[in-house]
């Protein structure tokens, strides 16, 4: 969240910058700094009181040496009577201060200087476009009839099993799943990576540390009966291991990767988008993510999106890096840059990562820090993350791009993981 120092101090700047993401901050600003200003009243009132308890405590001392006992009962109860009204104001206190953060919980990370401005993803800048976009063919299948044709996914049965956007992998779908995710890993092993293995479940500290609560809570699938959240990215679980910690400068930047099933339930998405892989409600997708000191997060930022983009490269797939406006990047993220790759049998350009810093944001939620050897004073890190990669729309791609009158052709780099350079 944003800091509160920086709210009062930056006022018409925050409402400014938030506006680029098409959310107007005012009332809310306005409200955080009334929140504020009667809870300090409240907090200077406890203090003078508790200092004028302090001083008449001394003064009792002092009556009671003198033999002024008449005096000093008069003064006992006082005390008693201050100790009363501060009591009084506990609560009124932690109110104030409950709905103090509750309202920061709401506003929206500031957009980077260089995010455009814009309503939807029609308004996103491209930054770069591979110029190998295949050309479709009227033999040529979509993904979702393909996975039937080679036995690769099976559609109706995950739907049986569990419901619509749970597909059932089998045979050498189930072997691509892996493979995927093998390759995925060990390219961002090679690239300083540590792996990870975290929890699919986090509680709701965590999902408010990262800030999918309570933005997204709609979208995220709950077990009431433990208060757990199904995780909708590796990113929640990967970045919350550092919640409440102080780091040493040394050990910047934190570099971490992992594999995870996700779950999301994607309210509200109906129609042809939604075929095959297009959008499912459990999915895997093997995430990066990094803490860094602020001053050197957009070189880390560039250097992700160079990862990703290689990993593609390899992958031999059409793609194109969009620089998201303000009214496609999400609540938390100050830049956002979306990898799409290009379908064939579909036409269609499909997001498969999104790489993301958001500054201090998620670290003021997280009450994550770090100190610089021999200071005393501890400042906010950076956090950034990326999907690297998610494999539904991948998997697409990969089938419908590299279809042919054999089967379907692997790329090279995954060959080993395979078994077998070709799908028939």
């Amino acid at each position: 969240m944003l800091s509160l120092k920086f709210i009062q101090e930056n006022k018409e700047t925050v409402i400014e910058r938030l506006a680029v993401k098409n959310f107007d901050a005012t009332e809310l600003v306005e409200k955080i700094l009334h929140l504020d200003e009667q809870r300090r009243k409240i907090q200077q009132e406890s203090e003078a009181k508790q200092a004028e308890m302090n001083r008449i405590a001394k003064e009792i001392g002092n009556l009671m040496k003198n033999g002024k006992k008449e005096e000093a009962e008069k003064a006992r109860q006082e005390t008693t009577e201050l100790k009363e009204t501060i009591a009084s104001l506990v609560p009124q206190l932690n109110a104030l201060t409950s709905q103090l953060e509750e309202v920061l919980l709401r506003l929206p990370n500031m957009p980077h200087s260089s995010v455009p401005r814009g309503k939807s993803d029609a308004d996103n800048e491209i930054v770069k476009i591979v110029d190998n976009v295949p050309h479709k063919h009227e033999t040529d299948l979509p993904h979702w009839e393909l996975a039937q044709k080679y036995d690769l996914i099976d559609f109706e049965t995950g739907v049986k099993i569990t419901g619509a956007g749970f597909p059932l992998y089998k045979g050498l779908g189930a072997r691509l799943q892996r493979a995927l995710i093998n390759f995925f890993l060990d390219e961002n092993i090679k690239a300083g990576y540590q792996e990870m293995m975290p929890p699919l479940m986090v509680n709701a500290a965590s999902g408010y540390g990262t800030g999918q609560l309570p933005d997204k809570d709609g979208q995220m699938y709950y077990v009431n009966e433990d208060n757990l959240y199904l995780i909708p990215t590796a990113e929640v679980p990967v970045t919350n291991i550092y919640r409440d910690m102080i780091v040493d400068a040394e050990a910047l930047p934190i570099k971490n990767t992992a594999y995870t099933a996700c779950f999301r339930r994607e309210a509200g998405s109906y129609g042809k988008d939604v075929r095959g892989l297009n959008r499912l409600h459990q999915f895997d997708k093997v995430e990066i993510v990094q803490i860094t000191k602020p001053e050197v997060s957009y070189e880390a930022l560039d250097g992700m999106v160079k990862h990703v983009e290689g990993l593609l490269i390899k992958l031999g797939l059409p793609y194109r890096i969009v620089r998201l406006c303000g009214g496609d990047i999400s609540f938390t993220s100050a830049l956002t840059y979306d990898f799409e790759v290009f379908s064939k049998a579909q036409e269609k350009w499909l997001e498969v990562s999104s790489v993301s810093n958001f500054e201090e944001f998620q670290a003021n939620r997280l009450k994550l820090r770090f100190r610089e050897k021999g200071e005393k004073k501890n400042r906010m890190v950076h956090t950034l993350n990326g999907s690297s990669l998610a494999l539904p729309r991948i998997v697409a791609a990969l089938l419908e791009n590299n279809q042919c009158e054999e089967g379907i052709r692997l790329p090279e780099v995954l060959h080993s993981y395979m078994g077998t350079d070709l799908i028939k």
